[in-house]
């Protein structure tokens, strides 16, 4: 049967396409499996996305047809199992998606969202929207301000620390830590390791993450605090898992009081030792809201004898200076005390300005009560010294250029004054009466209360810390000496 070309017997010439694997190299090969790996996941995916479109139609959702439109721009949905499904192709075949107005408004929403029991934990979340936009990014969650919610892994004095903290009864950088790690110890005491673990990888984790998770519901945590929590965290992984559990937390609360004393107790001694030597007859010292610190070597000053006066100037929300000069006053210093809005007035008195800190950046800026940096610059352009006296424990690495980026936004009702009592006349009730009570109600008007604010290196004299008396430039050289790195 030579017509047909070629015998029976005669062997079979080899195809092109055989041919061509073969001449493929090893690369090439590689990227030949890649493409039909890319072909199949892109067919099954195409096929799932019929298998949704036919599930749509049956339970009469709109909006999940698949439409595929072909090169003459005709288009039909898809179904499984019809005849001349759409072959997967890159180039000749585009896939759409109708979406109508309910889901595309489906779409905003984000992929996990969890739901809102009814027993939610009550926030200081204000009604409407009371957010000034340019700090939009300082709100966040809103404070806590009962204990409805919160998590049965919570220890009861963290409970109460945290409502003693959104509250202001405990407030100020150093009585929250300190109350902050005194809490710790109880929660430390009240410990017990879980079969088959140990208490170095289990307690920081599971049992004291949740504790510092609350405290920050309640408050934002202060840098003291940071720092404080960063040095126990530190102390617990140092803890040998050989050692009894009994044994351990004896170490850590043992290791917590030392902390107390020499970086909180001691060394605010410290600072208020070397603050009285600034203090001399005839002064007159000028400090802003209240600073245990501060407050603490003015009193030193008075007990060795020291003839000065004082000026305590204050501002609303908190106003902290008033417990100052209370206590200054019962103590027989002479005090004045006055608004921030007056300190153009009353700064041409003070010969020095003594000033706390919350926090000493690494740039040499004071991170400190909202106001200060007003204070600091009036007292720069009379030329009056602004001592800050501040422990090591609240220096930190961190740079603030301003007090937009970083800080903290407390209530805006906290800035409106209380109504009157209600037995008090019609007229002077209306002379009280605060005209932002309603302000919620005035359109285009918004409240905004920072806790904090940013004062210039160059408007600070000097910086007293446990370690001595330094330049703001210093900062970072004493947060290594503090931290040890």
């Amino acid at each position: 049967m030579e017509a047909n070309g070629t015998a029976k017997g005669a062997p079979k010439k080899p195809t092109p396409a055989t041919t061509e694997q073969d001449k493929l190299s090893g690369a090439e090969k590689k990227k030949q499996v890649k493409a039909e790996k890319a072909a199949r996941r892109e067919k099954e995916k195409l096929q799932k996305d019929n298998a949704v479109g036919a599930t749509g139609q049956q339970s009469g959702q709109p909006g999940k047809d698949v439409q595929v439109q072909g090169s003459k721009g005709s288009s039909q949905p898809a179904k499984s199992g019809q005849k001349g499904a759409p072959v997967p192709a890159k180039d000749s075949t585009k896939i759409q998606h109708k979406r109508t107005a309910s889901t595309a408004a489906e779409a905003q929403k984000p992929l996990f969202s969890k739901a809102v029991p009814s027993h939610a934990p009550s926030l200081d979340m204000p009604s409407g929207n009371v957010e000034v936009a340019l700090f939009s990014h300082l709100y966040g969650q809103p404070r806590r301000k009962t204990v409805e919610g919160a998590g049965k892994e919570v220890h009861p004095a963290v409970l109460a620390l945290g409502l003693q903290m959104s509250s202001y009864v405990i407030c100020g950088s150093n009585a929250r830590c300190m109350a902050m790690l005194l809490v710790f110890k109880r929660v430390i005491e009240s410990y017990l390791t879980p079969p088959n673990n140990t208490l170095t990888r289990h307690l920081t984790p599971h049992y004291l993450s949740p504790q510092i998770d609350y405290l920050k519901s309640c408050r934002p945590l202060s840098v003291s605090m940071g720092n404080a929590i960063r040095w126990l965290k530190l102390e617990i992984s140092k803890v040998d898992p050989d050692t009894p559990e009994a044994e351990a937390k004896t170490q850590l609360c043992g290791s917590i009081d030392t902390f107390i004393r020499e970086r909180i107790t001691l060394a605010g001694t410290a600072i208020a030792d070397s603050a009285i030597d600034k203090i001399t007859d005839g002064d007159v010292i000028l400090t802003y809201a209240k600073s245990s610190i501060v407050e603490k070597a003015l009193l030193m000053a008075h007990q060795r004898g020291t003839k000065f006066r004082t000026i305590v100037v204050d501002s609303k929300p908190l106003f902290e200076g008033k417990q100052l000069a209370r206590g200054l006053a019962d103590a027989g210093l002479e005090v004045q005390y006055s608004l921030v809005h007056a300190i153009s007035h009353v700064v041409k008195d003070a010969t020095k300005v003594f000033l706390g800190a919350h926090a000493m950046m690494s740039n040499g800026r004071l991170f400190s009560r909202a106001g200060t940096a007003m204070v600091a610059m009036m007292a720069n352009e009379l030329d009056v010294p602004v001592i800050v006296c501040c422990e090591s424990v609240k220096f930190t690495e961190k740079v603030a250029l301003d007090s937009i980026v970083v800080n903290e936004v407390a209530s805006p009702d906290e800035l409106v004054t209380p109504a009157p009592l209600a037995n008090t006349s019609s007229t002077t009730a209306e002379s009280l009466s605060s005209p932002l009570l309603k302000w919620r109600e005035t359109p285009n008007l918004r409240l905004l209360n920072l806790m904090y604010d940013v004062t210039p290196a160059e408007y600070i004299k000097m910086v007293v810390t446990e370690l001595g008396s330094l330049p703001p430039s210093s900062v970072p050289v004493v947060y290594r000496l503090s931290t040890n790195t």
